[in-house]
């Protein structure tokens, strides 16, 4: 060990996320099925190629739908 080396930093929050996941030993599970409800999804590939081919370009501006119009 060096002579001029410090103590590892640690921050409030960091020691709070700590205390708060040694409290509540499920929390980490809870939030993964909630992960997993919300987010992690199968994505079909065929269904979203045939979504991406459907678009409709978007015109430059949005509000005039005639460029005759002022």
């Amino acid at each position: 060990m060096s002579f001029f080396r410090r103590p590892d930093y640690r921050s409030e929050a960091t020691e709070f996320i700590d205390q708060l996941k040694a409290s509540r030993p499920g929390l980490e599970q809870a939030q993964r099925q909630g992960r997993a409800l919300l987010w992690d999804k199968q994505i079909d590939r065929e269904l979203a190629a045939q979504a991406e081919a459907a678009r409709v370009a978007q015109k430059p501006y949005v509000y005039q739908t005639e460029p005759g119009l002022k």
